[in-house]
């Protein structure tokens, strides 16, 4: 079965989107569509802009996104049998089988960059990568700690991210490195997502997405919060909603997904993030980028 992945924040290079934008008539007609959703020109910044100028977060997740959605939207007999995105590229993903519109997709992501931009302003937070410990030991550590630190990505065997309260992480980095991890350290990130610290963020998105309508998929998405396959339109908006404060189960996700018949898996979208992590994951897997 053919599944298709869709990256994150944290994939985006300067100059991305532009060949597709100077190659394919629809997709320079879906870039001009954003430009006048977003109300600036997304599209100078991503052809054009530096890489701090791609780094703002009102910039950083919709080009993402459209990156992904407009690539997937240009490719030769796209026909994805199942679905599924690392925490930004979820919204790609649902667009990609028909969940949301295109419109609609880009709409809820901006409001989510900005209500995780106004979150991470609250109070200072952030995440940190853990490498060479067991996910159970990671999860012991951060509740050992003072302070709001949990686990927030499991993107592969040997690589999970913690998130929270700055000095919650910094204790919880040096506790790892007690406990055998061969590295632990800060990620230049504006904040704790996937955590507790999302809860403004979460209840700012949860009305702009209740307010949005979900059609039936044409294939099942393998959602964050869950790792499973999820098909019904209230299942996947009642996911969505609480994806920013709970963890990401990339690990489990792409377990599931191959358990359920998956043979490849195509990245579609900026880097190769997904195909180097999901080879971690299982090295049988086959993996290809749009």
């Amino acid at each position: 079965m053919k599944a298709y992945v869709f990256p994150g924040q944290g994939a985006q290079f300067t100059g991305m989107g532009k060949d597709l934008y100077e190659n394919s008539p629809l997709a320079k007609e879906l870039f001009e569509k954003a430009n006048e959703i977003l109300g600036f020109r997304i599209t100078d910044v991503m052809f054009n802009g530096t890489a701090e100028e791609l780094k703002e977060t009102k910039v950083t997740q919709p080009a993402v996104f459209l990156h992904s959605v407009i690539l997937a939207k240009t490719l030769e007999n796209f026909k994805p049998e199942m679905v599924a995105g690392h925490s930004l590229g979820e919204f790609s993903a649902l667009v990609a089988n028909g969940t949301l519109s295109f419109e609609d997709g880009l709409k809820l992501v901006a409001q989510r960059a900005l209500a995780m931009q106004k979150a991470c302003e609250i109070a200072p937070s952030t995440m940190a990568a853990v490498l060479g410990l067991a996910d159970n030991i990671v999860e012991e550590v951060c509740a050992s700690i003072d302070g709001v630190v949990v686990a927030a990505n499991y993107n592969c065997p040997g690589q999970l991210v913690i998130s929270g309260e700055t000095s919650a992480v910094e204790k919880a980095c040096e506790a790892m490195k007690a406990a055998g991890a061969k590295r632990a350290l800060l990620l230049p990130v504006g904040g704790a997502f996937h955590s507790p610290m999302m809860e403004p963020a979460r209840e700012e998105l949860a009305a702009a997405i209740e307010a949005t309508t979900f059609s039936n998929p044409k294939c099942p998405v393998y959602q964050n919060v869950t790792a499973n396959a999820v098909s019904s339109p209230d299942e996947i908006k009642k996911n969505l909603i609480i994806q920013l404060t709970a963890p990401v189960k990339w690990t489990q996700s792409v377990q599931q997904m191959i358990a359920d018949g998956a043979t490849l898996f195509t990245e579609v979208g900026p880097g190769k993030v997904l195909a180097g992590l999901i080879g971690k994951i299982d090295k049988e897997a086959a993996t290809a980028n749009a």
